[in-house]
């Protein structure tokens, strides 16, 4: 049986794009074809948009003001539940953000 597929998008500063890359590589995440290909992804940039309100510690900006910040999204496929699990504990712990902008998709394979 083969494992489930997962797409990991997060969308991190681009200060700290290249060790939140890693981190998720260093999971497994962007590793598939039977180890063929490794530290695989995608990449686009944009501008990302924040007001943090009080009791927020944002890594940027103040709080009660409008924050936009040069980010990349990054996708990167993890094969096995495993995988996109510790993929996402390892980027939360290397992110700068208090709250880590990721969203995780299962994939179908058809």
């Amino acid at each position: 049986m083969s494992k489930r597929l997962f797409k990991l998008f997060f969308t991190v500063p681009q200060s700290h794009l290249e060790v939140c890359k890693q981190a998720v590589f260093s999971a497994g995440a962007g590793s598939y074809a039977d180890g063929k290909y490794s530290e695989v992804c995608f990449e686009t940039t944009g501008t990302g948009q924040f007001v943090p309100s009080a009791g927020a510690e944002p890594a940027v900006g103040d709080v009660g003001e409008v924050v936009k910040v040069v980010e990349t999204k990054v996708e990167v496929l993890c094969v096995g539940k495993e995988v996109v699990t510790a993929a996402v504990e390892k980027l939360k712990r290397a992110h700068p953000y208090e709250e880590v902008a990721y969203e995780v998709y299962a994939i179908e394979d058809a």
